[in-house]
């Protein structure tokens, strides 16, 4: 990819966000009931390639249950509210009346209570009792420590999620996780990232990962850019991770590692950019959380929000547009993309003439800078 001058001493890549690029319908188009929006990792099938971002705005138990049963996987944060608190319903309720000017301190001492054992074995007990497929999620730093109460509860897909996550962590404190000796001796899918580099996603995949996150710092209630000056434009770090599968495969004799986006996916427009740049499925914070059941009630926040030292996020107010039903599958009642996800996808895939998500990874995309005015 050609290089750009910044200045004498420093060239740097162009690179695109999804607002950069745009989908060329093909010659040929489909009736949208006659494509097909599943995805499979490893053992487990979903109707749509929906996973619901581990973050308390998003996903509680209920949540987690509701959007397994309308095909998609839930991942609970382990480090949040449910597993801090009994009862988190009223902090819920605190976060979302906090003033703008005091929200992120409340916040830094709502979160230090510390992460329960007891308390992640009850929660994935809940989700596993209702019948779909339980996930989970902790951060590199907090896996050592809680791992085995994690497997011993049930779960079916495990997360390691950061705001970025290596290979080759390194740190003077303590023993960095090695994760290919983790993901070695654990019996359930592990996806894992955040990665922003086909370098980083491939040493990713070597670990054994079965799903790699794509993104950083690209979400709606994220300030990482403004805080620390990094970013990943979405649209060419999903293409170049999906660049680290294909050569992956043939280094591996064909091992296939999923590529999930994660992060910058406010509307179903952008789902259909990130599968369309080699995405085999989406992790969803901004667009779930508009939802009615969401635990936010129309707010919206990460774990950035309430860093104890850094915080690199905001609770933002993102409003809701209908039940998870309707922001998944409608019927839609706006016309900005909020609502009526899969919908927007198929129909997306049929204009261009395209049968599933793997063969959609092929359509045609043109760089088209979009800006409203």
């Amino acid at each position: 990819m050609a290089e750009v001058e910044i200045g004498v001493a420093k060239r740097a890549r162009r690179v695109y966000a999804f607002d950069d690029v745009a989908i060329v319908p093909s010659r040929r188009t489909r009736d949208p009931e006659n494509v097909s929006v599943t995805w499979q990792i490893d053992a487990f099938t979903f109707d749509t390639p929906i996973l619901a971002a581990p973050m308390d705005s998003v996903v509680s138990p209920a949540t987690a249950i509701e959007i397994g049963k309308l095909g998609g996987l839930g991942v609970l944060d382990l480090e949040g509210l449910w597993t801090r608190y009994e009862d988190p319903e009223p902090l819920l309720a605190e976060i979302r009346s906090l003033p703008v000017e005091s929200a992120t301190q409340r916040m830094q001492q709502i979160y230090s209570e510390p992460v329960k054992a007891e308390l992640i074995r009850d929660r994935l007990a809940e989700i596993r009792t209702a019948g779909v497929v339980v996930a989970g999620a902790l951060s590199p730093q907090r896996t050592q420590q809680f791992y085995e109460t994690v497997l011993a509860a049930g779960v079916d897909v495990f997360v390691i999620r950061g705001t970025t996550v290596s290979a080759e962590h390194v740190a003077k404190q303590r023993e960095p996780l090695n994760l290919k000796k983790f993901i070695y001796e654990l019996d359930v899918p592990v996806i894992v990232g955040g990665a922003a580099t086909y370098t980083a996603a491939l040493h990713l995949m070597r670990t054994g990962a079965a799903g790699v996150l794509v993104g950083f710092g690209g979400g709606a209630a994220s300030t990482t850019r403004a805080v620390t000056g990094i970013h990943a434009p979405m649209a060419t770090a999903v293409a170049d991770v999906a660049g680290a599968r294909r050569d992956y495969m043939d280094e591996s004799g064909g091992r296939y590692v999923h590529v999930i986006a994660d992060g910058g996916l406010g509307t179903s427009g952008d789902i259909v950019k990130a599968i369309a740049c080699g995405a085999d499925a989406v992790m969803l914070g901004t667009a779930l959380a508009r939802s009615s059941e969401a635990p936010g009630g129309g707010w919206h926040w990460g774990a950035e929000a309430h860093h104890p030292e850094l915080p690199r996020g905001h609770r933002v107010q993102v409003g809701t547009v209908g039940s998870l039903q309707e922001v998944l599958y409608g019927p839609a009642t706006v016309a900005d993309g909020t609502a009526n996800l899969i919908g927007a996808l198929r129909r997306s895939m049929a204009t261009t003439g395209y049968s599933d998500l793997k063969e959609f990874q092929r359509v045609e995309v043109v760089v088209a800078p979009y800006r409203l005015h």
